[in-house]
């Protein structure tokens, strides 16, 4: 059996007895809301839901785009689609953008009443004449209809990871826009031939952000993983659903 799956695994997995801060990231926190056993499995216990293949494609857009604002960023541009859009905003300019953008690193908060260290990692930051920086998340797919609007139920958690960020970034004492914008590209499937390349379309969809949920989930959390009960199943978790399966067919 892989090490992986096994509840030997001991990095990063809670003590309730420790005094030390815990790290916990935006996309664990994601992790409890999909599904509150799975979380408590993970993060407790040692035992991880499969791994997902590296969406290796979406990671390349990300970097071609981060270079593409990174050069407007040092000028104090504009990108023609912030002015297509009619946002009055640039890409903004900080000491710490860098680690901000690191996976390792992210944007960092205590939460001191429950000694939880949140974590995440942005995109980019752009900020308007008021000063504010506003979060922004870049986003790619290969649909044949036009992006232009977070719809799908699936997406709610794309809205959730911009609040987490807005949220971060409020508590160490930013001024942060309530809209954040999704730059999203979607490969168009329509072209005749391939010819070795892929072009998108892109769009930006504002979305304006409430963290009013982070401080109570992160509270949650930290109760889920004080207790010494495993927390039930979320209905719709597939991951669950097979495991309570497979132990019914193994009896």
């Amino acid at each position: 059996m892989s090490e992986y799956y096994t509840a030997n695994r001991t990095n990063n997995l809670y003590d309730p007895t420790s005094k030390t801060p815990f790290k916990l990231s935006r996309s664990r926190i994601e992790l409890y809301m999909s599904c509150p056993r799975c979380f408590y499995l993970d993060r407790r216990l040692g035992v991880d839901r499969p791994p997902m293949f590296p969406y290796t494609l979406n990671s390349a857009v990300d970097k071609l785009l981060k270079k593409e604002f990174d050069l407007l960023r040092e000028n104090k541009e504009a990108h023609e689609l912030m002015k297509k859009y009619k946002i009055d905003a640039i890409p903004a300019q900080h000491p710490e953008l860098d680690d901000w953008r690191n996976n390792f690193k992210g944007v960092r908060y205590l939460y001191n009443p429950t000694n939880l260290l949140i974590f995440g990692a942005i995109d980019d930051l752009w900020q308007n004449p008021a000063e504010e920086y506003i979060v922004v998340d870049y986003k790619a797919t290969a649909k044949t209809e036009e992006i232009i609007a977070l719809d799908k139920d699936w997406q709610d958690g794309y809205k959730r990871q911009m609040e987490i960020y807005q949220w971060l970034l409020r508590q160490n004492g930013y001024k942060i826009s309530k809209t954040g914008y999704f730059v999203y590209c979607n490969g168009r499937l329509a072209a005749e031939k391939f010819d070795g390349k892929l072009e998108f379309d892109i769009t930006i969809i504002p979305y304006e952000g409430n963290d009013g949920w982070v401080e109570n989930t992160v509270k949650d959390i930290h109760s889920c993983l004080n207790s010494n009960e495993i927390p039930s199943a979320d209905e719709d978790c597939d991951y669950c659903a097979y495991i309570d399966s497979a132990n019914e067919v193994m009896k």
